[in-house]
């Protein structure tokens, strides 16, 4: 590891981003774990627009591709849709 200052501060600042974008994305992970868990079909409605809002933001902070994005929300709509 380098000892410039610049340097230094660069290593502080991306372990401080890494450890912002590994909590969000856990975090949205494990709520969309738990929607495509949902059998009922209100609960699942009444958390889709959550999930779908937690997604976006992470689309739009970049930790993950736009088009990642709207991939996983198709994917989930149409799980909460075939609920019976």
């Amino acid at each position: 590891m380098a000892n410039h200052k610049a340097t230094l501060k660069d290593v502080r600042q991306s372990e401080k981003r890494r450890e912002h974008n590994r909590y969000y994305g856990k975090t949205t992970r494990n709520a969309i774990r738990d929607l495509l868990a949902t059998t009922d079909k209100t609960a699942a409605q009444a958390a889709l627009p959550k999930v779908v809002a937690m997604i976006d933001k992470m689309a739009k902070t970049n930790i993950i591709h736009k088009n990642k994005a709207g991939n996983i929300k198709s994917g989930i709509v149409k799980r909460v849709k075939a609920l019976a």
